[in-house]
């Protein structure tokens, strides 16, 4: 059984810095693509950032420059380090994986005060 497991989420000022972390499990975690994914009040789900396997990377223009994806396939473990926020990118954070079908974590809160 497939499990995902986001933290690291929190209230932080603008300009300030989160790191969330996602974990893995019931997955072959080094061949899986992952990615983090946001949803703010009364929005869509949109993509933030996404990580093959291969450590290849994509993400949405609003982070570039800003956020960083990476994976730790020792831990079986995304991570999304979230620099420089900024009031809109408050938003529910959730971590996909993708394995013939998509699986979701329950998200973790980020909270950017101005």
């Amino acid at each position: 059984q497939v499990q995902l497991v986001e933290s690291g989420g929190g209230l932080v000022q603008a300009g300030g810095s989160l790191r969330l972390s996602c974990v893995a499990s019931g997955v072959i975690f080094n061949i899986t693509p992952m990615g983090w994914y946001r949803q703010a009040p009364g929005k869509q789900r949109e993509l933030v950032a996404t990580i093959t396997s291969r450590h290849s990377t994509n993400y949405a223009d609003s982070v570039k420059d800003r956020f960083t994806i990476s994976r730790d396939n020792r831990e079986n473990t995304v991570y999304l380090q979230m620099n420089s926020l900024k009031p809109e990118d408050t938003a529910v954070y959730y971590c996909r994986a993708t394995l013939g079908r998509d699986y979701w974590g329950q998200g973790t809160q980020v909270t950017v005060s101005s």
